[in-house]
């Protein structure tokens, strides 16, 4: 099988990088509770954030400091906040039936 995998070299070798161990703790993590309960909350949070990125162009602050960055994600949030309202409260149209 040698000849086949690795004709050219006289020694196979599988490189691991140097943070490799604390990936490797970190994979463990991911098949108990805890981390899915964190996964979880993640993605609602993820979420948020990639509908403020792509959907609603928050890609740069236009407004300088940490209060104009404050400023932009308050009125954001509300923008998501209003839109999440409108969708429970929204009463859908009667549908028309034909006699």
């Amino acid at each position: 099988m040698k000849e086949r995998c690795c004709p050219k070299s006289p020694v196979r070798r599988v490189q691991r990088d140097v943070n490799e161990p604390a990936r490797d703790i970190a994979r463990s993590l991911t098949g108990i509770e805890p981390y899915r309960q964190s996964a979880v909350e993640r993605k609602k949070i993820e979420t948020l954030f990639g509908e403020v990125k792509n959907v609603l162009g928050l890609t740069r602050l236009r407004l300088r400091g940490l209060t104009g960055a404050h400023d932009k994600f308050l009125l954001t949030a509300t923008v998501q906040n209003l839109k999440r309202l409108v969708k429970r409260v929204a009463i859908p149209p009667p549908i028309t039936v034909a006699a």
